[in-house]
């Protein structure tokens, strides 16, 4: 059963067929596809395609996704998840975007605190990273400020437009 998590004023829950214009809505905006490392969406079917993607990662147990909803307010504003999840290593990556309507009032700090937390204390985690465009100000000062410790750069990493950019890893490790 797909894990459902309630914060202060979030809810994170499934994504499912229904959430496509929500995913759309996000992943066709420029402004949150530049720090992603993929091309911005311009059609309903390929925000479906990543519902269904996201619905096969957990499946078979290589990623978990949740949809990020306002409580009150149906209809998702941006995703939160792992990706590169390894159970046998004990470690994921986290990755997580909003609609720009909903930057800087905290959100997404919320749904990543919850997000790790589940990690390490659900699914067994030892280790989470995070890869950010090193010009992505807003992503980096967040998980720094949630302990996460940078650990380098890694050089023409990530494609946008096909433009190599450089990143930063970062990582946090499950205190003893």
């Amino acid at each position: 059963m797909f894990p459902v998590f309630e914060t202060e004023r979030l809810i994170l829950r499934e994504i499912t067929e229904k959430d496509a214009h929500g995913i759309f809505n996000c992943f066709s905006n420029n402004a949150v596809t530049r720090f992603y490392g993929q091309d911005t969406l311009t059609t309903l079917d390929q925000a479906k395609q990543f519902v269904e993607a996201f619905s096969k990662n957990y499946n078979e147990k290589r990623g978990i996704r949740w949809g990020i909803e306002l409580k009150g307010k149906e209809g998702i504003i941006g995703t939160i998840g792992f990706h590169a999840w390894s159970p046998k290593y004990k470690r994921a990556e986290i990755g997580y975007e909003l609609h720009p309507d909903y930057w800087r009032k905290r959100y997404a700090t919320e749904a990543v605190k919850k997000v790790v937390s589940f990690g390490f204390n659900e699914l067994g985690l030892t280790r989470i990273g995070a890869v950010v465009f090193i010009d992505n100000h807003a992503s980096n000062q967040l998980l720094i400020k949630l302990g996460f410790e940078k650990e380098g750069i890694l050089r023409n990493y990530m494609y946008q437009n096909g433009v190599p950019y450089d990143t930063n890893v970062y990582s946090i490790l499950k205190s003893s």
